[in-house]
């Protein structure tokens, strides 16, 4: 029978988070801001970029491979271009001092490209590309990361997940956000499964070492991520990859470590875009056309076996209102994990609340 899961509300998974990090030596404003955006990827359903990722950032600092200390710095800024130096900081300061940067300039210049090198994971792109939206401007993020997929007809790893993210700013309708991954689904859950010992994957997920697509978790942890679409998503892989890593004068490709590797930085690479709609178009009108656009979309008959028409964003937002209401489900292997972490460092865990079937 399946383990159980662990339910908690957001808040105290938020501020479980926050001491765990704390007590390996992450100042308390850091400590907040990472906790903050794992809870809410948690909160959205998207529980591949959530607190199951904590243990390993928590490694990584345990062993060096990333920096506790390091703040980043601006290489250059030039115009509308910024090049920012992570100095192998954790990833998500490093992405709010870039999300500011491209906030600043974007209303000085109309529009702002921000690249930052030698930088680590930094949860998920959604949570930097709102905060860009959130300032009455379209937010553009894209990253690098750890090869894990082969190029399309290849059987080799060669890049990332390599996500690609846009938050645009909402009127009567809520806001429209695309956080896709280049592979038909993140690597995290992949590994969601494993650690919580679910033994099969929906088909097109992961292929083998040969390239042949599997269901099999463990087959799938040792071959390889399915690009998305095949060829077009190795053809978005690589424009992400050329757009923050050969831009930006960083590690590519396989030159990149990863979270769950000790013994080597990460060396992600990370692009915020911001755009000031105002340069544009009237703010207000925006927003009215948004409406416009989403509600044709949303109006479209659905076709048969579905109920509605969603658009992006959509599912991951009613996600959100219910496990705001309900308790965020943590997986039981992911518990265990932050159980075992918070054991080690003197932290107490959090009395057990409900809890659920595991699916």
């Amino acid at each position: 029978m399946p383990e159980s899961d662990v339910v908690i509300s957001g808040a105290e998974l938020t501020t479980f988070a926050t001491q765990l990090l704390q007590a390996v030596g992450v100042t308390p404003a850091k400590s907040r801001l990472v906790a903050e955006s794992l809870v809410a990827a948690n909160l959205r359903g998207v529980d591949s970029h959530g607190v199951q990722l904590l243990p390993y950032y928590i490694e990584q600092l345990e062993f060096g491979d990333m920096d506790v200390h390091a703040d980043g710095r601006v290489i250059s800024e030039g115009g509308a271009c910024l090049l920012y130096d992570g100095k192998n900081g954790i990833g998500q300061p490093i992405a709010e001092t870039c999300c500011a940067h491209a906030v600043r300039i974007a209303r000085a210049a109309g529009v702002a490209m921000v690249v930052a090198r030698e930088s680590n994971h930094f949860g998920a792109a959604a949570f930097w590309a709102q905060k860009i939206s959130a300032e009455d401007q379209i937010g553009i993020v894209m990253c690098n990361a750890s090869a894990l997929v082969p190029p399309w007809q290849g059987k080799q790893p060669r890049l990332g997940t390599n996500p690609i993210c846009v938050s645009v700013p909402g009127g009567e309708e809520k806001p429209w956000l695309l956080d896709m991954a280049t592979t038909t689904v993140a690597a995290g859950k992949i590994f969601k499964a494993m650690i919580n010992g679910q033994p099969e994957i929906p088909a097109g997920w992961a292929m083998d070492a040969e390239g042949v697509p599997t269901t099999s978790t463990d087959t799938a942890l040792k071959g390889l991520l399915m690009p998305l679409g095949g060829y077009k998503g190795t053809g978005l892989a690589m424009m992400a990859e050329i757009l923050c890593a050969v831009l930006g004068g960083g590690a590519m490709s396989t030159e990149l470590g990863g979270i769950r590797i000790r013994g080597s930085q990460v060396r992600a690479s990370q692009m915020f875009l911001a755009i000031d709609i105002a340069r544009f178009i009237a703010l207000d009108e925006f927003r009215a056309r948004m409406d416009l656009l989403i509600r044709t979309m949303k109006f479209t008959p659905p076709a048969k076996g579905y109920s509605e028409v969603l658009v992006a964003g959509e599912p991951e937002l009613r996600m959100e209102e219910e496990r705001a209401r309900t308790g965020i489900p943590v997986g039981h292997g992911t518990w265990h994990a932050l159980c075992e972490a918070a054991d080690r460092l003197g932290v107490a865990v959090p009395q057990r609340g409900e809890t659920k079937r595991s699916s």
